[in-house]
């Protein structure tokens, strides 16, 4: 039977293409606030990174009432590296309102998201949002928009979607993009005609499957998922079943659904629905919480591999333990485990010394955002430069490829272009745009997008956009031009003095200002030449009787380069690693010592001339 009083839906979309704004608007026309009450903007972007960032990162739900229809909804994130998101809340919905930008039109991530939906056969609606911009091409979107249904396999009832014009911001909405009305009405009649209401069995013994989990301090452990069939009941006996079909007793001690921002505890809830459920211990992502007399387990999440890796291990630097709360390798482990519960894209794995771990992920952003998740909660770690993974089949080596999309205006594409080619980019497609852009399309090995973010704004001075998506494995590319410029690295421990960094910034960009702590093998700039340079920024000038009135007021730094996080994790070497604390972060020679770098490589150089003399 279908129980048509719910919906089911998830709001799938590129980055910045107005998903959390869009559903602002539908919490606001859905009369959940108080006339009076103060709403931050994009109200469920709640994480402090989030709102810094202005993405989403991690997928929520709530719920809104429409004609006595009660419509879940699950706002995801937009950027690729969180496609684990994406590919879990999946399993909870029956279709999909799929955001596009009335200017950009369908983007890398656009077509990640929308795959995921037409593989488990959602019913999709259209949306095109932000029409109110003055380079708006409704039409041009919507035909694109009906070219990658068609490019991903849509089947010909996934392909006529109706399609809804908004301004996110304004909540107005319509069916033509000539007439948009003042509310979002249009949208939810789409939702409530167009989207299947769920398929469910009453009568069938109890299935949820877990896709997501949290924690309270009273409640404990939270898990949240669909119930396919049957029905819960607070403090019911219950069945949690593993990925591996391990079956463990438990009972539910609190049972909630989703009303407005927030959840309500009930007695009982009906298949169909969205659910929250407190009380199962050790109950993990991909669990299914079933009928205790007749457990039968749900198909676990699948989700696709991770393609990049960074080794976290303890903070070994002299100011190893200084500023950090936890700083043990044992806590080190604990959390980072207890993150695999939360998300199903990450993996950790033991590394080769008792105080290292592999972690890999996505990408550098959903690994750096681990990262600044980490020390904010009072960790002090050291991590090291981001590397692909590799596979091997048929003994042929393959690694990772990406699509990369980039627009730049044509004063820059000769930059762009030669800038993609030495990173073993292959072009596709280009396009000139009637606002003077031009569009292109890549095909680049995972490994010449580390690093070459910074490269790209510097050679479009800012203005460049570019955009990535896992494509898939191919042969192995050939070596790629690494960092092109080497490092300053502090020559002594000491005091940084604005003497000793006026003279260092001769050779480079600095990384640091005066009165700063340094030690020896700490990076302290960028050299404008490849290979590192150590400079000695503790340097005092010598006191002498001759006086000037002029002499050391001329004396004056040119700028300091203010490293984020991601910056610094791009700017790594091979042989550096990014010490991060709850205070601060530096970038650190693996060894320090100047006189143990100079016999490592010797001994390489002559291991190499070994290697060339043996072929």
């Amino acid at each position: 039977m279908q129980r048509s009083d719910i919906r089911n839906i998830a709001i799938i979309a590129h980055v910045d293409h107005g998903k959390t704004t869009l559903v602002d608007a539908m919490l606001r026309q859905s009369r959940i606030f108080r006339e009076d009450q103060q709403v931050a903007e994009r109200v469920l972007d709640s994480n402090d990174l989030e709102r810094e960032r202005g993405i989403t990162i991690m997928a929520k739900n709530v719920s809104v009432t429409y004609r006595g229809i009660k419509i879940n909804i699950v706002d995801t994130p937009g950027h690729a590296d969180f496609g684990g998101e994406v590919e879990r809340v999946m399993n909870m919905v029956d279709g999909v309102l799929l955001l596009v930008d009335a200017v950009d039109g369908p983007m890398p991530q656009t077509k990640f998201v929308l795959r995921q939906a037409l593989r488990r056969g959602h019913r999709a609606i259209v949306v095109i949002n932000k029409i109110d911009r003055a380079q708006a091409r409704p039409v041009h979107v919507l035909n694109q928009t009906f070219d990658l249904f068609l490019d991903l396999g849509a089947s010909e009832e996934q392909a006529e979607f109706p399609t809804i014009y908004t301004n996110a911001l304004t909540g107005a909405s319509g069916t033509d993009h000539r007439h948009v009305g003042p509310s979002l009405e249009p949208l939810f009649n789409a939702i409530v005609e167009q989207i299947p209401a769920p398929t469910v069995d009453e009568s069938a013994p109890a299935q949820m499957l877990v896709t997501a989990t949290s924690y309270d301090d009273y409640k404990g452990k939270i898990a949240v998922g669909r119930l396919h069939s049957g029905a819960l009941h607070k403090g019911e006996a219950v069945a949690r079943i593993d990925h591996d079909g391990a079956l463990t007793p438990a009972k539910i001690t609190q049972l909630f659904t989703f009303q407005g921002l927030g959840r309500a505890e009930v007695e009982e809830a009906l298949a169909g629905d969205i659910v929250a459920v407190a009380g199962v211990a050790e109950i993990g992502i991909g669990d299914t919480i079933a009928d205790a007399m007749d457990p039968r387990p749900l198909p676990p999440i699948r989700v696709e591999a991770p393609t990049v890796r960074m080794t976290f291990g303890v903070n070994t630097s002299p100011f190893g333990g200084q500023e950090g709360t936890h700083v043990t390798g044992r806590k080190l482990r604990e959390r980072l485990y207890a993150e695999l519960e939360r998300d199903v894209a990450l993996r950790v794995a033991d590394g080769d010394g008792p105080d290292t771990f592999i972690v890999s992920g996505r990408g550098e952003l959903h690994l750096a955002i681990l990262i600044e998740t980490l020390r904010r909660e009072g960790y002090e770690l050291q991590v090291s430069r981001p590397e692909v993974i590799f596979k091997e089949e048929d003994g042929e080596r393959l690694e990772p490829y990406e699509q990369l999309e980039v627009e730049v205006s044509q004063d820059a594409l000769g930059k762009v272009v030669e800038l993609a080619g030495q990173r073993r980019g292959l072009l596709q497609d280009m396009k000139y745009r009637e606002d003077g852009l031009v569009h292109c399309v890549y095909r680049i090995p995972t490994r010449g997008l580390l690093g070459f973010r910074k490269a790209f704004l510097t050679s479009t001075r800012g203005e460049g956009v570019m955009n990535t998506l896992f494509a898939d494995y191919g042969p192995y590319a050939g070596p790629l031009a690494s960092r092109t410029f080497g490092s300053l690295v502090a020559w002594e421990d000491g005091v940084a003095t604005t003497f000793g960094l006026t003279q260092a910034q001769e050779r480079g960009t600095l990384f640091i200002g005066p009165g700063t702590e340094v030690y020896e093998g700490m990076v302290v700039g960028e050299h404008i030449r490849e290979r590192d340079l150590e400079v000695n920024i503790a340097r005092k000038k010598h006191l002498t009787n001759m006086r000037s009135s002029t002499q050391d007021i001329t004396v004056r730094l040119e700028g300091v380069r203010d490293l984020s996080l991601d910056d610094a994790i791009e700017f790594l070497a091979e042989d550096e690693l990014l010490e991060v604390t709850p205070r601060s972060f530096r970038i650190r020679k693996r060894v320090l010592s100047k006189h143990d770098r100079d016999r490592l490589l010797g001994q390489k150089k002559k291991d190499q001339e070994r290697i060339g003399v043996g072929d």
